[in-house]
């Protein structure tokens, strides 16, 4: 399974990378807000950063809601690096997109997707990657694993090569459902990265080995 860092920090995307388990990066307008970038010049220099420092995938998202908006708006994000990948939302015109830019060669991530029959429609078009967002779906207090369950199944009876990107996730016990399920790729916050880490025993362990060597190399 594949790791994406959920953020336009880019301490964080380079922390992420340095750890040497990431993939690729996820933003969007809110992730872009929440770091104080705006402007159209100022988020196309952010994205180029965010791609000098990553060796995978980043999604970058138009903004456009209508076909001919986000067409002009994705092939110039495409422009910008052979790593971009144009998020687009499930919706009407955005399947259409999609179905455009995979004729195009363009890398697509069909986003905002809440159920089995949104991620069929945006294989159908030839997403590059599908997001569902199982923590949003938590929230709601449906089953944001049992999606990545379904779409799993319907991807693998037919062969689709759209990959599924799970988004919104949360925590560790998100990574490791959608590692159990079989999902292509997750994407979250550091945080949750680094949670894998950590583990009561590993910390009494290596305290317990240090304080051993402490005093055998004492005698």
């Amino acid at each position: 399974m594949k790791f994406f860092i959920d953020t336009a920090n880019l301490a964080q995307i380079k922390e992420a990378q340095d750890l040497g388990v990431l993939d690729g990066v996820t933003t969007n307008p809110s992730l872009m807000a929440k770091e104080g970038i705006s402007g159209e010049e100022n988020v196309i220099n952010h994205y180029k950063a965010i791609c000098a420092i990553v060796d995978g995938d980043v999604s970058a998202e138009v903004i456009s809601t209508n076909y001919e908006d986000m067409i002009k708006e994705g092939e110039a994000l495409a422009a910008l690096d052979e790593k971009i990948v144009v998020k687009v939302p499930m919706i009407k015109d955005g399947v259409k997109a999609i179905k455009y830019f995979s004729s195009k060669g363009i890398k697509t991530n069909c986003t905002l997707v809440f159920s089995a029959g949104q991620a069929l429609l945006a294989a159908k078009a030839g997403a590059t990657y599908v997001s569902p967002f199982i923590g949003r779906l938590d929230d709601i207090s449906v089953d944001g694993l049992g999606l990545i369950e379904e779409i799993r199944l319907i991807y693998d009876n037919y062969g689709f090569a759209t990959q599924i990107l799970a988004a919104s996730v949360r925590h560790s016990a998100h990574i490791l459902g959608c590692a159990k399920i079989g999902a292509d790729v997750m994407t979250g916050p550091l945080s949750a990265i680094t949670s894998l880490l950590k583990h009561p025993l590993t910390d009494s362990g290596l305290a317990q080995f240090l304080a051993d060597h402490a005093k055998a190399a004492g005698k």
